[in-house]
């Protein structure tokens, strides 16, 4: 189960040659894959490429008949070596994550792969996670490229650009002998364009074709004297051999311009932000057409000594475009043209920011700013003299209308109940030391909850607490999540903590998905998948690693979340403690059960759904049930009493019924102020009759009441 079905979509996967393809540019990528000819496909799920993993689990029927071998990889490492396939065979093989974290935990693979070098077509498509939009720190796949000698494309964000970018990547893999990173930043993944199909493509070579003739290299083993000669032949052969590739099949762009004395060099990636930038900028018009000459690199490594020297011969100054820190293309630039005493001047740094993302906005600046030092006559002044400038909102204006929205949990997330258990914990015993993780549960180190002094790594939260197993009577908290737990946790943290006598409490919360990056399933996911072994319950592997203390809890019972949570931190036990709290992930579990209760009701069925209000009589004003919990449902109102001025919690339409509202004000011994409602939809006349009654017993208490009020007030 994940939060988007491409069931529909897929099916244009079959298009053959002649037809047109619409779509986004996931699905863009996967036609691309087929067309190819890629034997097997790998990886693991994250931004932006999450969408790209639950194409191909939705296209499994259309890969079969191709002979395409899928499957969701334990983590990036898992995917990275399957790539390994391609080193001896003839096969071609994609593998996809989420860049840079996941590229960071594939480097071993990565490192080793671009070492040995590839037989067959290597091709890792990276989701680069940077800028705005981004949800992991902020660092770029271009270093790790350069490091391991591996190709870096970065396409213009266009659907028949990506297309020829993955068929390209293949075939400069094989004539290079070396994998390629294809990178695509978020708004690439989910642009939407169209393009000539192609026919799918078998692949010609398969793995059980490999299984019935093995081959053997002994030059491919990442052992002494191996690897030395692997180094000299990445230098000497396939370096050279790329560049030759990318030159004669022309993947980067050129463009000319009236301003032919400067230039302007820019990442492939950022092609349609700095076209609209030139546009505000009345350098360009809408069909992308530039009075300043461009030099787009679809390639990003390695660059082409040739091509730059073509493009900047005879321009007085060139701008180079390149996001992030630090400025890799400036700097290798600089080189190339002083060794050939090109004079050109080049700019980058400075004029455009230094780090974070190049928007619009922000290229704008940097390029109007190029403009005016370098060819000022370019901007054209209408009557009265006054340059048109880009109807945008200077930040700091906008900060001023829009209010700050930081991420957090989703309405009725069962994790919500446990960090209120834990702040609430925290009032009676104190402040804890507790080492968070990657995942929903990163979100409870933000408002309301602020509890989490670090965050190392997806699974790594147990092991972010590893120097603080002393003996004092206080005890460190680890969180993870069941997604986390499967990628790396049970062994860098559970089994880690095993072995070297923790006596922390680390809690895993088990909310039967990877529900961060989209609800994919997992191994401990409970519902039926067709495709994967799931029921792979959390508390037996913790136990089969040698976990003695383990307690297993229902997130949506605070009262026990707590019992447990002291117990644990009190307990005259030695060793590591380990509670698994859990509880379905909410936006999942409205997924499965919107959709059966909406054909129950269709269908006449008697359906009864919860809700849960705040009675605005009861209500003190006080609030504390929302500092607490913190679910989005829960905002305030007017207070219908004239005589307060306070504002009354409410629970707004978004409620879902979890019941956490409740269970927080009970835990917190609060107001009595919420109550439960039950909805009954297509009710029988045992219902009615018995509606009939209750309200006529509650008409009959109200007047009594209001007769009272009355005679109090006369």
């Amino acid at each position: 189960m994940a939060e988007r079905s491409f069931a529909r979509e897929v099916q244009t996967l079959r298009l053959g040659a002649g037809a047109e393809f619409r779509g986004e540019g996931i699905l863009a990528v996967t036609k691309a894959l087929l067309q190819s000819g890629v034997a097997y496909v790998g990886g693991y799920q994250g931004a932006p490429i999450s969408h790209l993993m639950d194409v191909l689990s939705d296209a499994q029927d259309i890969l079969r008949e191709l002979g395409v071998h899928f499957e969701a990889s334990a983590s990036e490492a898992t995917a990275a070596a399957m790539l390994a396939a391609s080193i001896n065979y003839p096969l071609r093989g994609a593998v996809t994550w989420k860049s840079t974290v996941g590229t960071n935990v594939a480097s071993d693979a990565l490192a080793n792969l671009a070492s040995a070098g590839v037989k067959g077509g290597a091709l890792i498509i990276v989701g680069e996670d940077y800028g705005e939009g981004a949800s992991i720190m902020q660092e770029r796949t271009h270093a790790f490229a350069m490091k391991s000698q591996m190709w870096l494309l970065d396409p213009r964000p266009h659907l028949p650009e990506i297309v020829r970018a993955v068929e390209q990547g293949f075939e400069l893999s094989e004539s290079s002998h070396t994998p390629v990173m294809l990178m695509l930043r978020i708004r690439a993944c989910h642009v939407y364009g169209r393009f000539m199909a192609k026919d799918n493509t078998r692949p010609p070579f398969s793995a059980a074709d490999a299984l019935q003739s093995p081959a053997r290299d002994y030059g491919r083993i990442i052992l002494p004297p191996s690897t030395y000669a692997q180094e000299r032949e990445k230098i000497e052969q396939r370096f050279p051999a790329a560049v030759s590739f990318v030159a004669e099949q022309e993947m980067n762009d050129f463009s000319d311009g009236e301003a032919s004395d400067i230039g302007i060099v820019l990442q492939g990636g950022l092609y349609n932000n700095v076209l609209r930038a030139l546009e505000l900028l009345d350098c360009a018009d809408s069909f992308g057409t530039s009075r300043i000459p461009l030099y787009v690199l679809n390639v990003t490594y390695p660059l082409l000594p040739d091509e730059w020297a073509r493009f900047c011969t005879g321009k007085r100054a060139v701008l180079v475009v390149e996001e992030g820190q630090p400025e890799f293309i400036e700097q290798a630039a600089n080189q190339m043209l002083r060794q050939r005493e090109i004079s050109a001047r080049l700019l980058g740094k400075g004029l455009l920011p230094r780090y974070g993302e190049y928007t619009v906005d922000a290229l704008r600046n940097g390029i109007g700013e190029f403009i005016r030092q370098w060819a000022p006559g370019l901007r054209r002044e209408p009557a009265g003299g006054v340059v048109r400038e880009a109807a945008l909102l200077p930040a700091a204006q906008l900060a001023k209308l829009v209010p700050p929205r930081p991420s957090g949990l989703c309405t009725g997330c069962p994790e919500r109940p446990f960090f209120a258990a834990m702040k609430l914990l925290q009032r009676e015993m104190g402040p804890l030391h507790i080492s968070a993780d990657i995942g929903c549960h990163s979100f409870a180190t933000l408002p309301p909850f602020n509890m989490g002094n670090s965050i190392m790594g997806y699974g790594l939260g147990a092991a972010g607490a590893s120097a603080f197993h002393t003996e004092t009577a206080r005890r460190p908290v680890a969180i993870m999540g069941d997604g986390g737990f499967w990628h790396n946790g049970l062994t860098s943290g559970i089994g880690n903590s095993v072995f070297n006598r923790h006596d922390g409490l680390t809690v895993i919360i088990d909310n039967n998905y990877s529900a961060a990056t989209g609800g994919q399933d997992i191994p401990s996911s409970r519902w039926p998948n067709e495709h994967r072994q799931g029921n792979n319950t959390i508390v037996n592997a913790v136990r089969g690693v040698g976990v003695k203390w383990v307690r297993h809890i229902r997130t949506y019972d605070m009262a026990q979340t707590m019992k447990v949570l002291r117990e644990a931190l009190t307990t005259q036990f030695r060793g590591p403690k380990v509670i698994v709290a859990e509880g379905e992930c909410q936006l999942n579990r409205q997924r499965r059960v919107r959709p059966l209760m909406k054909k129950a009701i269709d269908q006449g069925k008697r359906v009864v759904r919860e809700r849960f209000g705040v009675d605005p009589d009861t209500c003190t004003g006080d609030h504390s049930c929302i500092r607490l919990s913190g679910c989005p449902s829960l905002t305030v109102k007017p207070n219908p009493d004239p005589l307060r001025t306070d504002p009354v919690a409410h629970v707004d339409d978004s409620c879902v019924g979890c019941g956490v509202c409740g269970e927080v004000a009970h835990a917190a011994v609060l107001c009595p102020s919420f109550y439960r409602a039950e909805i009954l939809y297509n009710p029988s006349w045992w219902d009615l009759v018995l509606a009939r009654v209750r309200a006529s017993v509650i008409g009959v208490l109200q007047r009594r009441s209001d007769r009272r009020r009355l005679r109090y007030m006369i």
